[in-house]
């Protein structure tokens, strides 16, 4: 039973780390590719233009690899019976906080983010702030990477005991924008964007849903109670 508990823990962590990487690193590694591709077919024509991407790829890698570092320098200092989760801080904290750079960042992208706030905005458990700023950041890269559409939508609501998520976009609208191709209509290139997302949800005891509209598009929503 102890060899099992042990093995149980390392797997935990080991999910743990990935999701934290998967998370932190794809987002911004969409970005670039998007900006690069922008820059690639504009330098012979709109020189400013190239220089906005070139430094948006510039600023982004910078954040990218601070990011890195500190998740490895964290993962340098854990002790070896640290192996549980929890057991070191993998990442700067994120939270709801940070979703308006996040969307600044994305409109660098050629997509533009809408953000609501619906009820009294007030501090959240540290492991509620942070899901649900990764829910909504591989939300909006899913948005950037394989949409195709120019703008999204986010939503977060305060409940008294909770807080609700809704990122929605309208799909492509077949106008794209420069270095934006339009791409496979998968909603994720390796799945593991929605799987870590529901890993999240599931451990918080929330609920959480993803999926095709009708009407065109993808929607994703979670609540988490806090």
């Amino acid at each position: 039973m102890h060899e099992q508990r042990a093995a149980r823990a390392v797997l935990t962590e080991r999910l743990r780390i990935a999701r934290e990487l998967h998370d932190s690193v794809a987002h911004s590694i969409g970005i670039i590719t998007v900006l690069s591709g922008a820059a690639a077919r504009v330098v012979q024509t709109r020189p400013e233009q190239t220089r906005q991407a070139l430094t948006g790829i510039e600023t982004t890698s910078r954040e990218t690899l601070l990011e890195l570092q500190r998740m490895l320098g964290a993962l340098r200092r854990a002790e070896p019976d640290d192996a549980m989760p929890g057991a070191a801080s993998l990442a700067p904290a994120g939270s709801l906080a940070d979703v308006p750079q996040l969307a600044e960042r994305t409109a660098d992208a050629g997509v533009r983010v809408h953000v609501a706030w619906r009820g009294e905005r007030r501090p959240l458990p540290s492991e509620i702030e942070l899901s649900a700023f990764r829910i909504i950041q591989e939300s909006v890269t899913n948005v950037v990477r394989h949409s195709g559409a120019r703008t999204c939508r986010v939503a977060v609501g305060y409940e008294p005991e909770g807080v609700t998520i809704e990122v929605v976009d309208d799909g492509d609208d077949g106008l794209g924008g420069p270095g934006r191709p339009r791409h496979s209509t998968a909603p994720c290139g390796s799945g593991f964007g929605l799987l870590g997302m529901r890993e999240r949800v599931s451990l918080l005891s929330g609920q959480f849903s993803a999926g095709r509209r009708p009407e065109g598009g993808f929607r994703v929503t979670a609540r988490l109670p806090a």
